[in-house]
């Protein structure tokens, strides 16, 4: 069973005001969009309008040097969260919408490892971000 980023919050021994429940409900359910703290502070206050952006702030804070949250920062230079043991992915970010998208291809792993190897290292960790606009508009 996947520990929601509440268990690992109570596994850790942080504090848990309502406020930081809500903010870590909110996170477990937007965690395929990446929230920067606006559109995360934006979300939660729709569940409790009292949620400062501060708090918000302090809050993702607190997660990310607890080690449940992992901090993104793509070119658009805001800070992007999700859960920090999910499994392994990359991401495409979509530079007319600023929508990450992302996606696992065992090539593309498999030539990073084979890059690596024929430099003379073992991969421990990367992170892979692609930048691109759409080749044909969406519906």
């Amino acid at each position: 069973m996947k520990k929601t980023i509440l268990n690992k919050c109570e596994a850790k021994g942080l504090r848990l005001t309502g406020q930081r429940r809500v903010i870590a409900q909110v996170l477990e359910t937007a965690h395929e969009s990446h929230p920067d703290v606006e559109a995360l502070h934006q979300l939660v206050t729709e569940i409790d309008p009292s949620i400062s952006i501060a708090t918000v702030y302090r809050t993702v804070k607190l997660f990310e040097e607890a080690g449940i949250l992992l901090r993104y920062e793509f070119a658009d230079g805001r800070a992007r969260y999700e859960s920090a043991d999910r499994d392994h992915h990359d991401h495409l970010i979509d530079l007319n919408s600023g929508e990450v998208i992302e996606f696992f291809d065992p090539e593309i792993e498999a030539l990073q490892e084979k890059i690596a190897e024929k430099l003379g290292y073992k991969i421990k960790d990367h992170r892979l971000e692609l930048y691109g606009v759409p080749l044909k508009k969406r519906l």
